[in-house]
């Protein structure tokens, strides 16, 4: 981790503490701002105080922007004190995958072999962030070209779970940095991408709220690509709220990505309706459906959740999921595998470079597929995304549970499983939204619930999750970090 220097803070009276400003929700944070309770820069530096602190150990951070982030909230305490109106976002912190390119800045995309890459264009995720008035702390570690669910990362390090200081336990990935960053209160929140997963499986992993978009929902321009066709950008956090109000910074057409420009226009209130889930009819996969390796905490935690949400007023639907449903988990691997390799193939394939095994073998993979069978593969994905459309027509969501187990112990991890992205990846696959919801723990580790909905129906999932959050308080869970130093 680099830590960039800056001036002492500027004296401002607040009531908060500087560990609780670092505890609190981006909306917590806003409110305070808004009643003259703190000032921006204490809420950054509470941010940076941790992370000197504690990421030592966590290893969230590639690189901290802490002249800069500092410089940037001076300035939105004077606009502040300008008496004219600001956006919600405005003056407040937030970590960056880095992935996120920003211009002239040092861009990773989780490889050491680009340890010294400098961006050449700044990516449309960051732009929109600047323009809200946001405030980035850094960039965060990820999975070496955001290709791996578990969050490894054998070169430059793996982040370390917040949840058990004792033992070193996967972080979840690719968004790996990003979910530890927010989960220890290093940021109030974060962006990561989803390509299979990589939003919802760290954001399950680490006790956090995490927004799979719609692709083609927010741009994917200066964004370090995967797949182009299944990457996403989305929001980490610790409220629904802050999920969407995210999303209402990020979304919209962008002519740089043209896949943004046909998107319908989002539908977000500025607060959710409290009127409960009358009316929703949510579809509730039979158990036999599910894996043989499902922990039996993941899934009483599901089970629980749809009777929540039953008692919330949601219809609860027994179903029974199309039979190819989990196989397209591995059919979304060969889309991803065959994109990267035509992305990376040069350095891939130049074994000098400095680049993870499982990840080098994960895209080589891809070098002996057949002649067209990654065409074929794109021509089933448009007839199942349209079979499953006029199977999910009648409901509004599907719930699953977001993971199959808790974070299990980083030391000796199958970098071959299947198990963190078997609940994940099929929404990519079929173009769908998803939200990772907590819900509750086992043995000191957080679980997770999934709510899917339609293309572009994030409204509805985060309308659910708001209820489901109100009602629980998961979201609220903190993990005791005393034994990482603080």
């Amino acid at each position: 981790m680099r830590l960039l220097e800056s001036t002492p803070a500027r004296k401002f009276p607040y009531r908060k503490k500087t560990m609780e400003l670092a505890n609190l929700t981006l909306a917590e944070q806003a409110a305070l701002l808004r009643q003259g309770q703190c000032s921006s820069r204490e809420i950054v530096d509470a941010h940076l105080a941790r992370i000197e602190r504690l990421d030592g150990k966590l290893h969230a951070y590639v690189e901290v922007y802490a002249a800069e982030a500092r410089q940037l909230a001076d300035g939105a305490d004077r606009a502040r004190s300008s008496g004219l109106p600001l956006g919600p976002l405005h003056g407040l912190p937030i970590c960056l995958k880095d992935l996120c390119d920003i211009d002239g800045r040092i861009g990773t995309v989780g490889s050491k072999m680009w340890a010294n890459r400098r961006a050449g264009v700044t990516s449309a995720t960051v732009e929109r962030l600047l323009a809200a008035g946001m405030i980035p702390l850094g960039k965060t570690h990820m999975v070496e070209f955001a290709f791996g669910a578990w969050g490894t990362n054998p070169l430059m390090g793996a982040p370390w779970n917040p949840w058990d200081s004792a033992c070193q336990r996967v972080p979840g990935g690719s968004s790996s940095g990003t979910a530890v960053a927010v989960a220890a209160g290093l940021a109030p929140a974060g962006i990561g991408s989803d390509t299979g997963g990589s939003v919802r499986i760290p954001s399950a992993f680490n006790g956090l709220v995490g927004l799979k978009v719609t692709y083609g929902r927010i741009s994917l321009h200066g964004t370090g690509l995967l797949s182009w066709t299944l990457d996403s950008i989305g929001p980490l956090a610790r409220s629904v709220e802050d999920c969407a109000q995210l999303l209402r910074a990020l979304a919209g057409p962008d002519a740089r990505d043209p896949a943004t420009l046909a998107q319908p226009a989002l539908d977000l209130p500025e607060k959710f309706a409290a009127n409960g889930l009358r009316g929703m009819r949510i579809a509730l996969p039979e158990i036999a459906q599910l894996p043989s390796f499902m922990h039996v905490a993941a899934l009483d935690a599901w089970t629980r959740s749809a009777r929540l949400l039953e008692k919330l007023g949601a219809d609860i639907v027994p179903v029974r999921l199309p039979e190819w449903y989990f196989s397209l988990a591995r059919t979304a691997g060969t889309i991803i595998a065959s994109e990267a390799y035509a992305l990376h193939r040069d350095h891939i394939e130049d074994m000098a470079q400095p680049i993870g095994d499982a990840v080098r073998g994960r895209v080589l993979g891809a070098r002996d597929m057949a002649p067209g069978e990654y065409a074929e593969t794109l021509r089933v994905m448009a007839e199942r995304r349209r079979s499953f459309g006029e199977w999910f027509g009648r409901f509004d969501a599907i719930l699953l549970p977001t993971l199959a187990v808790p974070a299990p112990p980083l030391a000796g991890i199958d970098e071959a499983s299947p198990v963190p992205a078997y609940f994940t990846r099929p929404q990519n696959y079929l173009g769908l939204t998803a939200l990772a919801m907590p819900a509750g723990m086992h043995e000191g580790l957080p679980l997770s619930i999934q709510i899917i909905g339609k293309p572009f129906a994030e409204r509805t999932v985060l309308e659910i999750g708001k209820a489901y959050q109100d009602e629980t308080g998961f979201n609220k869970l903190r993990p005791d970090l005393k034994g990482f130093g603080a």
